[in-house]
């Protein structure tokens, strides 16, 4: 078969500069730096989702400060490994967004 070639013009394309990500103040602080270190020994320094050891791991806080939860509580911190941090991250802002399906409780 044949193919028609190109039928649609390309687009010009232009780069866009992406701002550099600042931190929230907040995580900057001593009371979060103490919230993590208190988040990781409760975790005993494995990922509380799969387990996993040795890896770099995420103080995340169960209820997103944006939804209310408390900064700086340790019963509001969870340590979960690059992975399970991510797949959250995903779930919680398909939630926020009224995502229909799984994802939305």
């Amino acid at each position: 078969m044949k193919t028609i070639g190109q039928r649609v013009a390309s687009t010009v394309r232009q780069r866009v500069a992406v701002q550099p990500k600042t931190p929230d103040p907040h995580y900057l602080t001593p009371e979060h730096a103490a919230w993590r270190a208190a988040v990781m020994r409760n975790a005993r320094f494995a990922c509380e989702q799969c387990g996993l050891k040795g890896e770099k791991l995420y103080a995340d806080h169960v209820v997103e400060l944006r939804d209310g939860g408390s900064a700086t509580d340790p019963a509001n911190g969870q340590a979960l490994c690059a992975s399970c941090h991510a797949r959250k991250t995903a779930r919680e802002r398909a939630r926020r967004h009224g995502a229909p399906g799984p994802l939305h409780p």
